[in-house]
């Protein structure tokens, strides 16, 4: 009898519990689809640590409040209904948060989640035809142009040209074969081929290479791999009234168990624009972009992922430059493989090998001049192409990533003036430009992180080897250069961290020093006008490295409401890579104003500010106020440095109803007058601006969005400083007036 009430009770106990449900649910990878093991979670009554297979267990009772945090996954809190749908779902995703550590700016395109430091885009934004155009909402970031409508060369804290570091996932880059930069590297990169950017600041993140200034990351999309194959794509149409500029963008592809194939294409056109006096602005353009995305399942632990594409511009005006844009042409391949080690310190390899070919042409023909003295057409081609391999490992409470990574690139091309007045009418000289120059950098790196409690320390360093020469040196270099086989070494280290104080303060400190040997440009360009002012340059192989020290101070708030950013840095820079003029020699061109040789300032300094504010208002409204500000000194002569950007603010109301389907915006922009110039290199002071846009999108259908908008709604005359000035006058490219405009995209996944 004792036994039987015994299990009776026994029967009756454990039916409770059964009928009790217990809570868990599991903890996945976003882009590798794998189970995040070592993730500390902690509620009131309950914490532990996730096994390798990613599952948190609560117990019977949901709590409140759950933390979670993980060394390359930082540290966040589900509330209340959050977490009961996550519960729900069985499934939570996260995606690595590690490269948030630093300053850093998120441009997303295909946008899935409200994450700290994320720039919202739509649809339209996979229409932009240059790269380089889509980083331009944000206030930190500026761009040289040299034409109203291509080729916009992105300008980070006063940081430029190899200054910034620009790669695609990590690994691939571009080099511009326009000795003038009209195809910099952003512009080869297809935004509808990227599924995000992100801009780490600072010289702090050194996995993907040397970056002194910052480093741009553009990041293609991860493969999914659904058990059931299904189609996807979408197609995006839109229209400029100012500039007659059509643009359009398509993806189509296929998903499975085992591949993720979406071949993707772009083409858009402009012509010239009306400026806000009523001016006509040289602005004429085409581009096409075509490439393939794929992503392939090899086992339960490996993929590899392959992306070509072929962009193609032609006919793009430089109103600022002596040639135009005749045709680009340019491949870019890539492939990688990753594979995931489970239950083992060592999480993970991937290995990538890219190339890139540019073929450029530019000449003079369709200028207008008066009289035309010359005829000059000028033919280049580069190449980048490397490899780069890098280790992931997690321990308890720290992880690392160490690497190998090389990288070559090198130009060649050649000028040929054809003489049509003077003594030389009927004869044909011809410049070696490029001198088949070549850049070959190894490297090796390392990235260290240590969590402890509510505190993140990230410890960067990496070691260069950076070999230059020219296989086809002229004698005209040879003459003012007594070397043109260089081999220098680069070393670089950051160290870093940031707490959270409280449950939405953050605080961040970095400091780094980082080293980069100047460009093919600053080592090899052959007596071409490639600065500011007209001056011919002339490379010096045997420049000495630049060198950045920098901290960045950083201060982070974060509600459920409202996010608040600040970043304040400051710049010592050693050997600061610039340029003097060289009165003993002669120009190649008699319109040459001189020769500028480039050449290294001792000492200069930066810093500046940067505020981001993200805050939900009432109503369905939120909006956003963004302002930089950057100053920059040369303290050899305690002159201003050239092309710094003033103080821009930017402030955007935006508004959800109707279920998100109606989506107005208002954007203002104001601009302050920059008089704090170089004069010594050309600059002239830029008057301030204030802009208004307005835009209305619609979502009429599952699949369909509409918008209308006005940019610069009432007609402003405005340029920015960065821009140059009319080539041969003193007159800057002024920026579009009122644009009307509409779009139309369909998505069909």
């Amino acid at each position: 009898m004792k036994n039987f009430l015994f299990a009776l009770f026994a029967l009756f106990f454990f039916g409770i519990l059964e009928a009790q449900t217990y809570e868990r649910f599991q903890v996945i990878d976003q882009s590798t689809n794998s189970p995040i093991d070592r993730l500390n979670y902690q509620a009131e009554q309950t914490q532990g640590i996730t096994n390798e297979e990613g599952w948190i267990n609560l117990g019977y009772e949901i709590p409140d409040t759950l933390i979670l945090s993980h060394v390359s996954y930082g540290t966040w809190i589900l509330h209340g209904k959050e977490l009961e749908r996550t519960i729900k779902d069985g499934v939570l995703y996260r995606e690595s948060q590690t490269v948030n550590l630093y300053p850093v700016q998120i441009i997303a395109i295909h946008q899935k989640q409200t994450q700290p430091g994320m720039i919202d885009l739509d649809y339209e934004e996979h229409m932009t035809h240059d790269g380089g155009a889509l980083l331009l909402q944000d206030p930190t970031i500026s761009a040289i142009r040299k034409s109203a409508g291509y080729g916009f060369d992105p300008v980070i804290r006063g940081f430029k040209y190899d200054q910034v570091n620009i790669v695609m996932n990590g690994s691939q880059g571009a080099t511009a074969a326009c000795p003038n930069r009209m195809d910099p590297p952003t512009s080869q990169m297809a935004p509808n081929m990227i599924d995000r950017v992100e801009i780490l600041k600072g010289p702090h993140a050194l996995r993907y290479g040397n970056a002194v200034g910052a480093t741009i990351n553009y990041i293609t999309g991860q493969p999914e791999f659904p058990e059931n194959r299904h189609p996807y794509g979408r197609i995006s149409g839109g229209y400029d009234g100012n500039g007659n500029v059509l643009k359009s963008e398509a993806l189509l592809g296929m998903r499975g168990n085992k591949a993720d194939i979406g071949l993707f294409g772009s083409w858009s056109q402009g012509d010239d624009y009306t400026d806000g006096n009523g001016n006509t602005v040289q602005a004429g353009f085409s581009r096409l972009s075509v490439g393939i995305n794929g992503g392939f399942k090899i086992g339960d632990r490996q993929q590899l992922k392959v992306s070509v594409s072929n962009n193609r511009a032609k006919d793009a005006e430089f109103a600022a430059l002596p040639m135009d844009l005749r045709s680009d042409n340019t491949l870019m391949m890539n492939a990688r493989h990753d594979v995931v080690f489970r239950n083992r310190a060592l999480s993970s390899i991937n290995t990538t090998v890219f190339g890139s070919l540019v073929d450029h042409e530019m000449d003079n023909l369709g200028k207008n001049l008066d009289p035309r003295t010359l005829n000059a057409v000028t033919l280049a081609s580069t190449f980048n192409a490397g490899a780069r391999t890098e280790s992931s490992w997690n321990f308890e409470q720290t992880s690392l990533f160490a690497g190998i990574d090389f990288r070559t690139e090198g130009a060649q091309g050649e000028r040929s003036r054809e003489f049509l007045l003077g003594p030389m009418a009927g004869n044909t000289a011809t410049d070696n430009v490029w001198q088949d120059s070549r850049i070959d950098k190894t490297g090796l790196f390392s990235e260290f992180h240590y969590t402890t409690g509510t505190t993140q320390l990230v410890f960067s360093a990496r070691l260069n080897m950076n070999h230059a020469q020219a296989l086809d040196a002229d004698n005209k270099f040879l003459e003012v250069n007594d070397a043109v086989n260089v081999t220098q070494i680069n070393p670089g280290f950051s160290i870093g961290g940031k707490k959270q104080i409280g449950s939405d303060f953050t605080a961040g400190l970095w400091m780094g020093r980082v080293q980069r040997s100047g460009s093919l440009t600053e080592k090899f360009i052959n007596y071409f006008p490639v600065g500011l002012d007209p001056f011919e340059m002339v490379g010096n192989p045997k420049i000495r490295p630049e060198i950045n020290n920098q901290a960045d101070l950083t201060f982070s708030r974060k509600t459920d409401h409202s996010l608040i950013e600040i970043t304040v840095f400051a710049s010592y820079l050693q050997d600061y890579i610039s340029s003097t003029i060289d009165a003993e020699l002669s120009p190649r061109l008699p319109m040459s104003p001189g020769v500028r040789r480039f050449d290294n300032l001792d000492e200069a300094f930066k810093t500046g500010v940067e505020i981001h504010w993200r805050q939900k208002l009432i109503a369905g409204l939120q909006h956003n106020f963004a302002a930089a500000y950057t100053y920059g000194e040369n303290l050899d002569n305690n002159q201003p440095l050239p092309e710094i950007a003033p103080f821009d603010f930017r402030y955007r109301l935006t508004g959800s109803y109707l279920n998100n389907k109606l989506n107005p915006e208002l954007s203002v922009r104001h601009v302050l007058a920059q008089d704090r110039i170089a004069e010594a290199y050309g600059e002239t002071e830029t008057p301030s601006f204030t802009l208004v846009n307005a835009k209305i999108s619609y979502r009429f259908h599952r699949i369909m969005k509409f918008a209308i908008g006005a940019n610069n709604l009432f007609n402003v005359a405005y340029y920015e400083h960065l821009s140059r000035s009319v080539r041969g006058t003193p007159d800057p490219i002024y920026a579009p007036g009122r644009n009307l405009y509409v779009s139309l995209g369909i998505d069909l996944d």
